[in-house]
Formats: C-alpha cells, structure tokens, sequence
C-alpha cells in the first residue's frame, strides 16, 4: 500500500475519532437537558449525537478499505 493511501487511511481514522468527540459531547448534552427536565432539548441532542455517530462510522468503513487493500 502505497503511503498516500496509508494517509487517507490514518485521516479517516481521525475525522471518525472527532465524531465520536462530538457525539459524546452531544450524550452528555442530552443527558443535561433531561435531567434538567427538557425533554425536547434532550432529543434534538441525542438526535444530533446520533448523526455523529453515524459519520464516525462512514469513515471507519472508509478506512477499513485502505487497511483491507494492503492486505490483498
């Protein structure tokens, strides 16, 4: 595998590493909001976390490509 290809692999590791940041932080927003009795506030973030995670994920596969293609 070539090193641009072992770059576009590590860089999708990462952007998947931000999302899941992000999507913790939005849990942790959600869970905030709920206990604080915001219900709605609460799942417009657990929405938001899902979707983050949903990203991370998309790029995860995308690295795995990478990682698949050095091993024939």
């Amino acid at each position: 595998m070539s090193i641009g290809a072992k770059n576009l692999g590590a860089e999708h590791l990462n952007m998947a590493g931000e999302h899941l940041e992000l999507a913790a932080k939005q849990f942790r927003d959600a869970a905030r909001c709920y206990d604080a009795g915001n219900g709605e506030k609460a799942a417009h973030h657990a929405l938001v976390a899902r979707g983050e995670l949903i990203l991370a994920q998309d790029h995860e596969k995308e690295a795995s490509k990478y990682h698949a293609s050095e091993h024939g």
